[in-house]
């Protein structure tokens, strides 16, 4: 069973705002806010959001295996 529910557009898009928001805790304000950038880019290493399950929402393509 693949419980992933992100597809690859998302999970690029989350990983670039996850990396923008983390470079945020040494570039820019410098200030530990940055480290929300973590739940975008572990989301995107997943390829599961918890909060996509909640609202009936899956941005990746499904294949039908049967055997």
């Amino acid at each position: 069973m693949n419980c992933r529910n992100l597809g690859p557009v998302d999970r690029a898009l989350r990983a670039i705002v996850g990396l923008i928001l983390i470079s945020l805790t040494v570039v820019g304000p410098k200030s530990l806010w940055g480290l929300v950038g973590l739940v975008p880019l572990l989301t995107a290493l997943v390829g599961f959001c918890p909060a996509y399950t909640l609202l009936g929402i899956k941005t990746c393509r499904t294949e039908d295996r049967t055997a």
